[in-house]
């Protein structure tokens, strides 16, 4: 199977299914010299690790990191990182009814059309499980782009109709929901619970904000810094689409209205999102991603079995309601990789100019 790899200096390759032994990820270009524990990654793998609350699935998880190579005497050796994470609490017995089912909504009719063979508990490769190895992976990158004040937030927007109207991110991680307004998180939380005791699901939007990155950053063709990040995110599980800036509402505006001016101070609006021509132009990069709701539902729906017959599907087992919440620490990890990967290649150019 192709496509486990992302990056090209700073490159991850995430391994394991939701119901194997282990998830993991093997991390090669990581710079020398970097600090980094396993504290700090299980930070952020404790943000993203299941049964938080209410509104997430209620698998018992303690996705416990381990270091396998690449650490000496707490600091990056510049050689791969293997970070691994056992599976302890899975319940295959769950899937036995949907051995033989294609469920809707699920990779389960692509991934057997393709290869002829798929792991039915829990989804296997195809879980959302196997995001344990971005976030390993974005803990570190993130310690590296600290080094340049460069910081990446994201955060929940919207869940269902309910929009957060207002942006207080020192909240985010104080709720259930990871969103940026206290009186909107009291309506997307009941409407996940609603959604939740019915069988169901719902769907949502996220807002990523980072700060810091210098100007130039990324390509001007294929390599844009939209395109890339636009490439990291939409491999998320569940990630349906994506805009920056006023994104699809600039299609309401004129070029005199979208159009960024400038001043010697810097830039009177954000329109763009903070990247011109595919390269940082210095401005906050703000995107937007919506997440469809999840497919794994007790909701009687229409699917097939192996010889195509016509079956009602119902997903028994532990599922999230809605993945906004925990896809927060996802996405800031996979910006990340991105701006880690674009910034060495950077000063690989540099340094190769400065040496001739």
């Amino acid at each position: 199977m192709a496509g486990s790899t992302f990056g090209t200096n700073f490159t991850i390759t995430t391994f394991g299914e939701s119901h194997g032994k282990a998830v993991g990820v093997v991390l090669d270009g990581c710079p020398p010299m970097i600090e980094l524990s396993v504290e700090d990654v299980q930070k952020e793998l404790d943000r993203r690790r299941p049964g938080q609350s209410k509104v997430s699935t209620p698998r018992d998880e303690s996705d416990t990191v381990e270091i396998y190579s690449g650490i000496f005497e707490g600091k990056t050796t510049g050689t791969p990182i293997m970070m691994m994470v056992f599976n302890k609490n899975q319940m295959s017995r769950d899937y036995n009814a949907v051995k033989d089912l294609f469920r809707p909504g699920h990779a389960d009719f692509t991934y057997y059309s393709k290869y002829g063979v798929r792991d039915h508990r829990g989804g296997g490769r195809s879980s959302a499980r196997e995001t344990i190895g971005r976030v390993c992976a974005g803990a570190v990158a993130k310690k590296i782009l600290s080094r340049s004040g460069v910081t990446i937030q994201a955060y929940v927007i919207q869940v269902g109709p309910h929009k957060a109207e207002k942006r207080d991110l020192g909240i985010v991680e104080e709720n259930i929901i990871r969103t940026c307004d206290l009186d909107a998180a009291k309506k997307m939380e009941e409407y996940i619970v609603e959604a939740k005791e019915a069988g169901d699901s719902v769907g949502a939007i996220v807002e990523v904000i980072v700060k810091g990155v210098p100007v130039g950053v990324g390509e001007p063709v294929f390599d844009r810094l939209n395109a890339l990040i636009s490439h990291a995110i939409m491999s998320i599980p569940a990630v349906k689409g994506i805009e920056f800036g006023k994104g699809f509402e600039a299609a309401l505006m004129r070029g005199s209205e979208h159009n960024d001016e400038m001043i010697k101070y810097g830039f009177l609006s954000n329109n763009a999102g903070g990247t011109l021509g595919g390269m940082a132009s210095g401005q906050d990069i703000i995107f937007r991603f919506v997440v469809k709701p999840a497919s794994s539902i007790t909701v009687p729906r229409k699917g097939i079995d192996l010889y195509g017959n016509e079956k009602t599907v119902i997903t028994e087992g532990r599922h999230d309601p809605c993945v906004a919440p925990r896809v927060v620490p996802v996405a800031e990890a996979m910006t990340g990789v991105v701006l880690v990967d674009l910034i060495m290649s950077d000063k690989a150019i540099a340094n190769y100019f400065e040496k001739k």
